[in-house]
């Protein structure tokens, strides 16, 4: 779906269909979600778990609670936070981590820009890459040698590089070549005083598994996942959402659409898709019929070339 295409008109038979597709295969992957969750606690010494409000890390904090119950998970959630992130999402990520009474931890990118260790190469220059800095600089502050995320190999290229437990060398970053065997689920967890592992828990999982376990288990989400009216500019072929740090181009259009967003991040790279879905039954049928990953359909930050994500990998971004 991009841009220029609207989706298909969601019919009565439609709703029905989401209802009748087979979620059993759910059950597996929530079973080898808790059993990473208990086995990152159960080797690690300081583990944590990144936690944006979006929904890939509402559905691993939903398996968290399944696996250790309301007030008992046994590591801090983390968040980096570019100052630029969408209001809702933050709002639902407080009040997601005081419902379970978790510990909540949050690092900003404005206080590396503050320290000099980040340094924009213009002020409208997006944050989003920054976050690399960020969270490396938190992971020395507090020592963490395990870092669960919600990425998935369907996500993009080099997320279906990693292995589920993706090791880290002491400067934080990345050798694709050089990873860990993980043989009928046996995981080398060995490291060296610096290194950490970044874990993914939903690795395994798609985007239309996401959205069915969302229905199945009725998640909470942040209300940007279903259709609201929003300004937009088309632009290269995505929905540019018109805010304070996204203007309109000279010449660009303003139009209002019916849209969603697939992916939440930094307002200055997240783009939403045109969008009539209103309950995850009904992104269920859309995400039947898409025909472009949710990265390549809502990121601009993915645009600039096929290795990007990859780059920033290697350099320490999640």
């Amino acid at each position: 779906m991009n841009a220029r295409t609207a989706p298909a008109l969601l019919t009565p038979q439609d709703h029905h269909m989401s209802h009748q597709l087979n979620n059993s295969h759910l059950d597996a992957l929530e079973e080898e979600t808790i059993f990473i969750l208990r086995e990152v606690a159960a080797t690690f010494e300081r583990p944590a778990l990144l936690f944006s409000g979006g929904k890939d890390s509402l559905v691993m904090l939903k398996c968290a609670e399944k696996a250790f119950g309301v007030g008992r998970i046994p590591y801090p959630l983390l968040m980096i936070d570019t100052g630029h992130n969408f209001h809702e999402v933050t709002d639902f990520r407080d009040f997601r981590a005081q419902e379970l009474g978790a510990e909540l931890i949050v690092r900003s990118v404005e206080d590396s820009m503050a320290r000099g260790t980040v340094r924009l190469s213009h002020p409208g220059e997006s944050r989003n890459a920054h976050q690399s800095v960020t969270l490396l600089e938190a992971i020395e502050e507090f020592r963490f040698d395990a870092l669960m995320g919600g990425a998935r190999r369907d996500e993009e290229k080099a997320r279906a590089k990693e292995r589920i437990f993706s090791h880290r060398d002491a400067f934080g970053q990345w050798q694709p070549k050089a990873q860990r065997p993980e043989l009928w689920t046996l995981f080398n967890t060995r490291l060296q005083p610096g290194e950490h592992f970044r874990v993914f828990p939903i690795s395994n999982w798609t985007e239309m598994d996401v959205w069915q376990y969302i229905e199945r288990e009725q998640i909470a989400l942040p209300s940007l996942y279903y259709t609201h009216k929003r300004e937009v500019v088309e632009r290269k072929g995505l929905l540019v959402p018109v805010t304070e740090l996204t203007p309109a181009k000279e010449g660009e259009q303003i139009v209002v659409r019916d849209v969603r967003f697939r992916t939440v991040g930094d307002i200055t790279c997240t783009c939403p898709v045109a969008s009539t879905a209103a309950t995850p039954g009904e992104i269920v049928i859309e995400t039947l019929a898409a025909d472009l990953s949710e990265r390549g359909a809502t990121r601009m930050d993915d645009k600039t070339s096929d290795a990007s994500m990859e780059k920033r990998k290697r350099e320490g971004y999640f």
